[in-house]
């Protein structure tokens, strides 16, 4: 890996390993002979669905609460999101014993806003557009004084979602290739700022769906490209990539690999019926791109043998997949 100076970098993302261990699972790597026949690959599925607060995102969000001195923590932490890491900021506030406000818009799946109010968030309701989301948190943080967290641009977010990787090699020392969920980047930023200082000759490719492709635009034209609006059932996957998750990205990201709603369905399939595992339309994106035709019919990709998929999260909206599945 270039030595050039990212948002996190092995030595922040061992530290948050060693902060946030006694707080977060181990989470398990499953594998499965049928989905290997499928893909003509060794698969190796990372269920992060386990975690605290049915995501990944509860290692970022620790990373970030147990990391503030005792004056910042006092007056709390302040977050705009629409899912996860709104609970997963909860949940951590909550085992830390400070407060948590929580800024949520409107449109936001019901059972990641029952999780907030489940782990004690303090929710404020904002628009769905990014400016009123945006807007709504500064105004909480000047009320309160609370310590805002980004839910990925920022360094201590970045940082502890990189203890996936060092976790997830560590596991399955023999990957080659990992397929990551990108959105804001900031998962994929610390996974790929960990795998790459462990084993540099290991491959980060990106699963991003069609509809929200402003990460493949991006990488593709050298600068960030935010869409007007996007279109996918993965509603964990809307963001815009971040001044400090972009460099990640156009740098050390191998490529990035889109895919429709329907395969990404498909995949949530087979993680139901084959693997016996719940996930979220997020979470699925990972094996969605290895069953992809983009990834089975690229050359570049045909010696990735061992190829360790993230499933990011679990917290699916039954009422919406059931629906999903009868279209």
């Amino acid at each position: 890996m270039e030595d050039k100076k990212y948002a996190a970098d092995i030595d922040s993302i061992t530290k948050a390993h060693a902060l946030i261990k006694p707080y977060v699972h181990i989470t398990p790597v499953l594998s499965s002979e049928t989905l290997n026949s499928i893909a003509g690959k060794s698969l190796f599925f990372k269920c992060e669905c386990f975690q605290k607060g049915g995501a990944f995102k509860f290692r970022g969000a620790s990373n970030a609460i147990f990391s503030l001195d005792e004056e910042q923590a006092a007056k709390g932490v302040v977050t705009h999101s629409s899912g996860n890491h709104a609970a997963a900021l909860a949940l951590a506030a909550k085992l830390r014993g400070i407060p948590a406000y929580i800024v949520i818009p409107k449109n936001a799946p019901k059972c990641k806003v029952e999780n907030v109010k489940c782990y004690g968030g303090q929710i404020i309701w904002s628009e769905a557009t990014m400016q009123s989301r945006e807007e709504t948190a500064n105004k909480v943080l000047h009320e309160t004084g609370a310590v805002l967290v980004h839910p990925y641009n920022d360094s201590r977010i970045i940082s502890g979602q990189g203890t996936l990787s060092l976790e997830f090699l560590d596991q399955v020392p023999q990957l080659d290739t990992l397929i990551v969920p990108i959105s804001g980047g900031g998962l994929i930023s610390g996974v790929t700022i960990g795998a790459k200082s462990m084993n540099p000759a290991i491959r980060v490719l990106a699963a991003e769906p069609k509809g929200a492709d402003d990460a493949a635009q991006s990488k593709a034209s050298g600068r960030i490209i935010t869409l007007p609006q996007t279109d996918t059932i993965a509603d964990g996957l809307r963001a815009s990539l971040g001044d400090l998750t972009w460099p990640v990205v156009r740098d050390l990201v191998d490529d990035i690999i889109t895919v429709d709603d329907k395969e990404i369905v498909e995949a949530m399939r087979y993680c139901y019926e084959v693997l016996k595992v719940a996930i979220e339309p997020s979470g699925a994106i990972g094996l969605a791109a290895v069953l992809s035709d983009k990834f089975k019919r690229n050359p570049a990709w045909k010696d990735s043998r061992n190829i360790g998929i993230v499933l990011s999260g679990g917290n699916v909206d039954l009422g919406v997949l059931w629906e999903s599945l009868n279209n």
